[in-house]
């Protein structure tokens, strides 16, 4: 694959940019390039933070960063001052572009000693937990992502259309497979596909990443139902999907592949081809050619298949570490999740270990009753935590959003009673009106840990 510089100059295509001049993104980082390369020539190439809330100049300038071998962190435009203190503090930047700073904005960053590899990409994660983190890429790690894309969907070309913050991992990837093999980009607000201001595309050559609740969104509307089943290949990541969805989407013969990943493995490293989604099967398809999955007991010995344990990732597209530190072992990746192979090679994930509950010594998983809750069709938003309690340890909660007003959590526990062990029906039912999730449609239990404790302090009568 290509140096950035190298795709920079043999852009040929005038339209591979679709909904924005491709002309200008040209421009814009070429100018950026020789700027930034004008600088870096007589000190440290200089940290940027990259806050462009416009598509074009966002991808334009990170191409001309990456091509000119500085250091740039991805942001949100939107985070609140907090999260920016956070930000500035860890990175003390020398260049800041975006956040209404114009073209430049200047830090001090050669005051701070922590200084990046040269061509270093800090794609944000844990934000939804409070802390923001930054997982230190490289141009090559992205680009094993890229090529055991294509590799598993044996492909040349990628055309996708983008509907995610180009900001996060999910998003950033689907430039980096349309810009490096030559592909075309297609890029729109969520909001203006709801509201069907559609761009206009030959959807069987193209890919879509959404989220579960864009999917969810998509398939409450006819029509916009029957433009995503035209799709070549929808791929559904970033938060785990509940059953129902699955089956709507299947109902309605939508192409879908769900696929499994992060930001610390540059997007996917496992993916269902949408004919084995079609055809019922249900897990997070085979892993990718650039990767390798290993299931592991606490004692760390491989487990065989169908076996639960930790899930350990071996990838050539795995981040370095968190700035501004490496990780000590640089060859395989452990991670929260739970998960089996299958003796087809599937990866299923069962939840996090965060995220277990123990509750009367029994070990419970949220994401099993959480989709037996969605599965009664009176809610349409749901999350299953531990609280503590004296007599079970823990004590299932579920936060929850009725379908309807007068829908009761007695109705909601009725249905399940046929469906989950005793056990596993949640204790205390606590309806909201909205969930915290964030733009990647990932929970944020801390802020429900909250919820739940001020609810059962002062109880609604």
């Amino acid at each position: 694959m290509e140096r950035p510089l190298d795709c920079l100059n043999n852009l040929t295509q005038n339209d591979w940019l679709i909904g924005y001049n491709s002309h200008d993104f040209n421009q814009i980082a070429q100018e950026l390039y020789l700027e930034l390369t004008h600088i870096s020539e007589c000190r440290t190439p200089p940290k940027i933070i990259l806050a462009e809330r416009e598509p074009l100049r966002f991808l334009a300038s990170f191409i001309a960063a990456c091509a000119a071998n500085c250091p740039v962190f991805l942001c949100n435009p939107d985070w609140g001052t907090q999260e920016w203190q956070q930000v500035f503090d860890l990175v003390q930047p020398d260049i800041i572009l975006g956040m209404g700073h114009g073209e430049w904005g200047m830090g001090n960053g050669h005051n701070n000693s922590q200084c990046p590899i040269p061509n270093s990409i800090m794609i944000p994660t844990g934000g939804s937990s409070g802390e923001i983190k930054f997982a230190i890429h490289t141009w090559e790690t992205l680009i094993s992502s890229v090529q055991g894309f294509i590799e598993y969907f044996q492909i040349k070309q990628v055309n996708s259309f983008c509907v995610l913050q180009l900001y996060h991992v999910s998003g950033l990837m689907q430039f980096m497979r349309s810009f490096t093999t030559g592909g075309k980009l297609a890029i729109q607000p969520f909001k203006a596909v709801e509201f069907g201001q559609i761009l206009n595309i030959k959807q069987s050559e193209f890919f879509i990443s959404l989220v579960p609740t864009q999917l969810k969104r998509l398939l409450q509307n006819p029509e916009l139902t029957e433009w995503l089943s035209h799709f070549n290949i929808v791929l559904l990541g970033g938060a785990p999907a509940w059953n129902e969805l699955l089956e709507k989407a299947r109902f309605h013969r939508i192409r879908l592949a769900p696929t499994y990943g992060m930001t610390e493995t540059a997007s996917q490293i496992a993916t269902l081809k949408p004919d084995d989604f079609l055809s019922g099967k249900i897990s997070s398809g085979q892993i990718l050619p650039h990767a390798k999955v290993t299931i592991r007991n606490q004692q760390g010995e491989i487990l065989n298949s169908n076996q639960i344990g930790n899930i350990t990732i071996y990838a050539q597209s795995l981040a370095l570490g968190y700035y501004s530190k490496n990780r000590e072992n640089q060859t395989d990746f452990q991670v929260d999740d739970l998960g089996f192979l299958d003796e087809q090679g599937h990866l299923n994930i069962v939840g996090r270990n965060s995220d277990k509950i123990i509750t009367g010594g029994e070990n419970i998983y949220p994401a099993e009753i959480e989709s037996a809750i969605q599965a009664t069709q009176m809610v349409t938003d749901i999350c299953v935590i531990g609280i503590p309690d004296k007599h079970w340890g823990q004590a299932l909660t579920a936060i929850y959003i009725p379908k309807k007003s007068d829908i009761s959590a007695l109705k909601i526990q009725t249905l399940l009673k046929d469906k989950l062990s005793k056990f596993k029906i949640p204790k205390y039912w606590i309806p909201q009106q909205h969930l915290p999730r964030n733009s990647q449609g990932k929970i944020n239990r801390q802020k429900l840990q909250q919820i739940a404790t001020e609810f059962l302090q002062n109880p609604i009568t």
